[in-house]
Protein backbone atom coordinates (compact mmCIF):
# COMPACT_ATOMS: atom_id res chain seq x y z
CA UNK A 1 0.00 0.00 0.00
CA UNK A 2 1.48 3.14 -1.13
CA UNK A 3 -0.30 5.38 1.44
CA UNK A 4 1.34 3.61 4.32
CA UNK A 5 4.71 3.68 2.56
CA UNK A 6 4.50 7.45 2.19
CA UNK A 7 3.73 7.92 5.81
CA UNK A 8 7.37 7.86 6.87
CA UNK A 9 8.31 10.45 4.22
CA UNK A 10 5.57 12.94 5.18
CA UNK A 11 5.47 12.23 8.89
CA UNK A 12 8.01 14.85 9.89
CA UNK A 13 6.48 17.56 7.70
CA UNK A 14 2.99 16.86 9.11
CA UNK A 15 4.28 17.11 12.68
CA UNK A 16 6.05 20.38 11.79
CA UNK A 17 2.90 21.95 10.35
CA UNK A 18 0.85 20.56 13.21
CA UNK A 19 3.13 22.27 15.70
CA UNK A 20 3.10 25.51 13.67
CA UNK A 21 -0.68 25.46 13.49
CA UNK A 22 -1.13 24.66 17.18
CA UNK A 23 1.43 27.32 18.09
CA UNK A 24 -0.43 29.89 16.01
CA UNK A 25 -3.76 28.87 17.51
CA UNK A 26 -2.22 28.96 20.98
CA UNK A 27 -0.86 32.46 20.53
CA UNK A 28 -3.97 33.80 18.84
CA UNK A 29 -6.49 32.18 21.13
CA UNK A 30 -4.46 31.71 24.30
CA UNK A 31 -2.69 35.06 24.29
CA UNK A 32 -5.20 37.17 22.38
CA UNK A 33 -8.71 35.99 23.01
CA UNK A 34 -8.61 34.23 26.38
CA UNK A 35 -7.35 37.27 28.32
CA UNK A 36 -10.12 39.38 26.79
CA UNK A 37 -12.71 36.73 27.70
CA UNK A 38 -11.23 36.42 31.21
CA UNK A 39 -11.31 40.21 31.62
CA UNK A 40 -14.94 40.23 30.51
CA UNK A 41 -15.76 37.42 32.97
CA UNK A 42 -13.90 39.26 35.75
CA UNK A 43 -15.73 42.48 34.93
CA UNK A 44 -19.02 40.64 34.92
CA UNK A 45 -18.20 39.00 38.26
CA UNK A 46 -17.19 42.34 39.78
CA UNK A 47 -20.34 43.98 38.37
CA UNK A 48 -22.47 41.17 39.83
CA UNK A 49 -20.67 41.52 43.18
CA UNK A 50 -21.18 45.28 43.12
CA UNK A 51 -24.83 44.85 42.22
CA UNK A 52 -25.30 42.30 45.01
CA UNK A 53 -23.56 44.63 47.48
CA UNK A 54 -25.74 47.54 46.34
CA UNK A 55 -28.85 45.37 46.64
CA UNK A 56 -27.79 44.27 50.13
CA UNK A 57 -27.17 47.90 51.13
CA UNK A 58 -30.55 48.91 49.69
CA UNK A 59 -32.24 46.07 51.55
CA UNK A 60 -30.55 47.08 54.80
CA UNK A 61 -31.59 50.70 54.23
CA UNK A 62 -35.15 49.57 53.49
CA UNK A 63 -35.15 47.46 56.67
CA UNK A 64 -33.92 50.47 58.65
CA UNK A 65 -36.57 52.70 57.15
CA UNK A 66 -39.22 50.07 57.78
CA UNK A 67 -38.18 49.82 61.44
CA UNK A 68 -38.34 53.61 61.74
CA UNK A 69 -41.74 53.66 60.04
CA UNK A 70 -43.06 50.91 62.31
CA UNK A 71 -41.79 52.77 65.36
CA UNK A 72 -43.46 56.01 64.17
CA UNK A 73 -46.62 54.08 63.39
CA UNK A 74 -46.65 52.49 66.87
CA UNK A 75 -46.07 55.91 68.46
CA UNK A 76 -48.89 57.40 66.38
CA UNK A 77 -51.16 54.50 67.32
CA UNK A 78 -50.33 54.93 71.01
CA UNK A 79 -50.93 58.68 70.71
CA UNK A 80 -54.26 58.04 68.99
CA UNK A 81 -55.28 55.61 71.75
CA UNK A 82 -54.32 58.20 74.36
CA UNK A 83 -56.39 60.83 72.55
CA UNK A 84 -59.37 58.46 72.30
CA UNK A 85 -59.10 57.60 75.99
CA UNK A 86 -58.81 61.29 76.88
CA UNK A 87 -61.88 62.07 74.77
CA UNK A 88 -63.78 59.20 76.43
CA UNK A 89 -62.80 60.45 79.88
CA UNK A 90 -63.76 64.01 78.97
CA UNK A 91 -67.10 62.87 77.55
CA UNK A 92 -67.75 60.73 80.63
CA UNK A 93 -66.92 63.68 82.89
CA UNK A 94 -69.17 66.02 80.90
CA UNK A 95 -71.94 63.41 80.97
CA UNK A 96 -71.56 63.05 84.74
CA UNK A 97 -71.78 66.83 85.14
CA UNK A 98 -74.87 67.00 82.93
CA UNK A 99 -76.43 64.07 84.80
CA UNK A 100 -75.65 65.72 88.14
CA UNK A 101 -77.21 68.99 86.96
CA UNK A 102 -80.24 67.12 85.62
CA UNK A 103 -80.50 65.16 88.88
CA UNK A 104 -80.41 68.39 90.89
CA UNK A 105 -83.13 69.84 88.69
CA UNK A 106 -85.20 66.67 89.03
CA UNK A 107 -84.66 66.66 92.81
CA UNK A 108 -85.78 70.30 92.97
CA UNK A 109 -88.86 69.52 90.87
CA UNK A 110 -89.56 66.46 93.00
CA UNK A 111 -89.26 68.47 96.23
CA UNK A 112 -91.56 71.12 94.77
CA UNK A 113 -94.03 68.45 93.66
CA UNK A 114 -93.91 66.78 97.09
CA UNK A 115 -94.53 70.16 98.70
CA UNK A 116 -97.51 70.78 96.40
CA UNK A 117 -98.82 67.28 97.11
CA UNK A 118 -98.41 67.83 100.85
CA UNK A 119 -100.16 71.20 100.56
CA UNK A 120 -102.94 69.65 98.47
CA UNK A 121 -103.21 66.73 100.92
CA UNK A 122 -103.43 69.09 103.86
CA UNK A 123 -106.02 71.18 102.06
CA UNK A 124 -107.97 68.05 101.13
CA UNK A 125 -107.72 66.75 104.68
CA UNK A 126 -108.98 70.06 106.02
CA UNK A 127 -111.81 70.05 103.51
CA UNK A 128 -112.65 66.43 104.34
CA UNK A 129 -112.70 67.30 108.04
CA UNK A 130 -114.98 70.26 107.32
CA UNK A 131 -117.33 68.12 105.19
CA UNK A 132 -117.21 65.28 107.73
CA UNK A 133 -117.92 67.74 110.56
CA UNK A 134 -120.88 69.17 108.66
CA UNK A 135 -122.08 65.63 107.87
CA UNK A 136 -121.67 64.59 111.54
CA UNK A 137 -123.64 67.63 112.70
CA UNK A 138 -126.35 66.87 110.14
CA UNK A 139 -126.50 63.17 111.10
CA UNK A 140 -126.72 63.95 114.81
CA UNK A 141 -129.45 66.50 114.12
CA UNK A 142 -131.52 64.01 112.10
CA UNK A 143 -131.04 61.08 114.48
CA UNK A 144 -131.34 62.77 117.82
CA UNK A 145 -132.75 66.12 116.90
CA UNK A 146 -130.00 67.83 118.86
CA UNK A 147 -127.83 70.59 117.52
CA UNK A 148 -124.10 70.09 118.36
CA UNK A 149 -121.47 72.77 118.23
CA UNK A 150 -119.26 72.95 115.21
CA UNK A 151 -116.09 72.82 117.36
CA UNK A 152 -117.12 69.60 119.14
CA UNK A 153 -118.13 67.98 115.82
CA UNK A 154 -114.82 69.04 114.33
CA UNK A 155 -112.88 67.63 117.31
CA UNK A 156 -114.74 64.32 117.11
CA UNK A 157 -114.04 64.04 113.37
CA UNK A 158 -110.36 64.87 113.93
CA UNK A 159 -110.13 62.25 116.68
CA UNK A 160 -111.78 59.64 114.47
CA UNK A 161 -109.48 60.44 111.56
CA UNK A 162 -106.36 60.18 113.74
CA UNK A 163 -107.30 56.88 115.42
CA UNK A 164 -109.09 55.45 112.45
Amino acid sequence: MPQIAQLADTYSSQIFWLLVFFGLVFFLVGRGMVPKVMDTVAQRDSQISADLAAAEAARNEADTQEKAWRQRENENRAQAHAMVNEAKDKAAHETEEKLAAAQQQIDAQLAEAEHRIETARSAAETEIQAVASDAAQDIVLRLTGMQIAEASASAAVRKAMIHG
